[in-house]
């Protein structure tokens, strides 16, 4: 996704792959909780229209930092989302997010509170490793209060979270997947890569 133009079609397409699969229960026999809402049936799309430049820059303003490509360009294409999985009620709208540390103090005390989050700094050459070989214990707990948290699942059992602390050269924030069932955190180079992940989960390719 190397231009503006590429990123809101490869992101238009994927959601639009997503709502078709979710929505027919030919393609996808995953269960939701409750039934879509009528207007997400007619329309076949899970999410909302594009937050517009003005309301992506207001969100920056108030965090005070610019967002990383991936996810601004998915604000814009969708401002928020409903179920990514059975597990992900929603993607939070561009007015919602926020950083951890205020949206979910709780996330972050279990964090900081963990062992991990005062014992020895795990080595770069464990951290920075993406994909099957990667260890999910393999994190960095410190991290944790710093995180943007763009998702909203009820009692927090499964968490999507960005990360400035760990920033590629072409901008993209780390980005975390957070479970209960897991035994650390799943971290991917970019928004992008995380969200292609979650759609073969949700495909049961993994």
């Amino acid at each position: 996704m190397s231009d503006k133009r590429g990123q809101s079609d490869a992101w238009r397409e994927l959601l639009q792959r997503w709502s078709d699969e979710w929505l027919d229960p030919v393609l996808h026999e995953q269960e939701r909780t409750e039934p879509f809402p009528e207007d997400v049936r007619r329309t076949r799309w899970l999410g909302r229209a594009g937050a517009s430049l003005d309301e992506v820059g207001a969100l920056e303003d108030r965090l005070g930092t610019v967002l990383p490509a991936s996810y601004r360009q998915f604000l814009l294409t969708s401002d928020g989302w409903l179920n990514t999985t059975s597990d992900v009620e929603r993607l939070l709208s561009a007015h919602e997010v926020g950083w951890t540390q205020d949206l979910d103090p709780d996330l972050v005390a279990v964090w900081t509170d963990a062992d991990g989050a005062t014992g020895a700094r795990i080595a770069d050459e464990e951290y920075f490793v993406y994909g099957e070989a990667q260890d999910p214990v393999s994190t960095r707990p410190e991290y944790v209060p710093h995180t943007l948290k763009i998702s909203y699942t009820p009692e927090a059992t499964e968490v999507y979270l960005l990360s400035p602390c760990v920033v590629s050269a072409d901008g993209e924030w780390e980005a975390w997947f957070v479970a209960h069932w897991l035994p650390g955190v799943v971290r991917y180079q970019s928004f992008w890569d995380l969200m292609n992940d979650e759609y073969r989960r949700f495909r049961g390719d993994w």
